[in-house]
């Protein structure tokens, strides 16, 4: 018998999801994992190698190169071969970019003032 979270998984994937929606989902798909924000969170800094990017993950080089293709995937990592080298970057304003599309296809109005604080902090 189906576990109910399968259940959920299949019923989801039926229902017809919009694609714009979907992109959303994605990216904050790609965000969703502690070792590609880490990855992220370097790359913030500078352009790495893979190399570099090992280092500071701790993980293999097949795992880093997964999660540098997972972030690239979603349009937030670029990458470019020099050599035996793979040079990953943040795609330029990817993150402005992201905001301003979520707040249109969200629906949420053009804010000038001071954000709201998220739930639980004061």
């Amino acid at each position: 018998m189906p576990s109910p979270a399968h259940i959920r998984t299949t019923v989801a994937s039926i229902v017809d999801q919009p694609d714009d929606l979907r992109e959303l989902r994605n990216f904050h798909k790609a965000l969703a994992d502690v070792n590609r924000l880490r990855i992220v969170r370097r790359l913030a800094e500078s352009p790495a190698t893979i190399g570099d990017l090992i280092e500071i993950s701790g993980l293999s080089q097949p795992l880093v190169s997964w999660h540098v293709s997972k972030l690239k995937a979603a349009g937030v990592v670029d990458t470019r071969r020099a050599g035996r080298e793979v040079y990953c970057q943040l795609r330029p304003g990817v993150f402005d970019a992201l905001a301003e599309r979520e707040r249109i296809l969200l629906g949420m109005p053009e804010t000038d003032g001071p954000r709201a604080t998220p739930a639980g902090t004061n």
